[in-house]
């Protein structure tokens, strides 16, 4: 069974960036290569800030919508 995370990292103009995957070292570093998403291959990669392990990939999908709802200033905070 795949284990998914819902992960929020941090981009050069210091804007977020969530995402979910299967596997998180992976991901991460093809976003360091500009090769995980179109957003952070323009903004620039800076660093992986937090990530949250979940039960399947439908619970990752839904947590991400939660993320990317909430303000700028709340996002860190759902991960605690």
């Amino acid at each position: 069974m795949k284990k998914w995370f819902v992960y929020l990292l941090e981009c050069k103009d210091n804007s977020y960036y969530t995402g979910v995957t299967n596997d998180i070292d992976k991901r991460i570093k093809a976003h360091e290569k500009g090769k995980g998403s179109k957003y952070v291959y323009q903004k620039g990669f800076k660093k992986l800030l937090r990530s949250k392990k979940c039960k399947d990939k439908s619970e990752a999908c839904r947590y991400e919508y939660q993320i990317k709802q909430l303000p700028k200033n709340k996002k860190l905070n759902w991960f605690d």
